[in-house]
């Protein structure tokens, strides 16, 4: 994870994707755009990828960035796509997430600040971690 801020602390970097709400909603599906705009969460097992085989890239649905190798999803048995790490630190930001009465690490993309899942200290190695994410906040472009 490359930083941990408190949810509503602007990026470290400056956002290469800046968009208005109405240009989201019109890019996005209403799913898409209530997880990734909005901070949802989508129904476990209701991902068009959760159990995925195929190789290839996992990109940011709002701006395409480069999130995740399949060589490093696995099957968590939660229904949502999970991956022991990102395809590069910088890839994602993580944010402190105290919604709901739980305290959680929010995964978001560094580029459009997009809402992918969350990141929970009990994934297999070599990271330890699990990246549990949005299936529709991700799009897959096969190898």
């Amino acid at each position: 994870m490359s930083t941990t801020r408190t949810l509503g602390e602007p990026p470290a970097k400056p956002l290469k994707v800046i968009k208005t709400d109405a240009e989201w909603r019109e890019q996005l599906t209403p799913e898409q755009y209530q997880i990734t705009r909005q901070h949802g969460t989508e129904r476990a097992f209701s991902s068009p990828n959760f159990d995925s085989k195929l190789k290839g890239t996992y990109k940011c649905v709002c701006c395409g960035k480069p999130l995740y190798r399949s060589e490093a999803k696995y099957e968590s048995g939660t229904g949502w796509p999970s991956f022991f790490e990102p395809i590069e630190p910088e890839a994602v930001n993580a944010f402190e997430d105290r919604a709901y009465g739980m305290v959680r690490t929010e995964i978001r993309c560094a580029d459009c600040d997009a809402h992918l899942g969350h990141v929970f200290p009990d994934g297999p190695p070599p990271s330890g971690l699990r990246y549990c994410m949005n299936g529709h906040a991700l799009v897959f472009d096969e190898d």
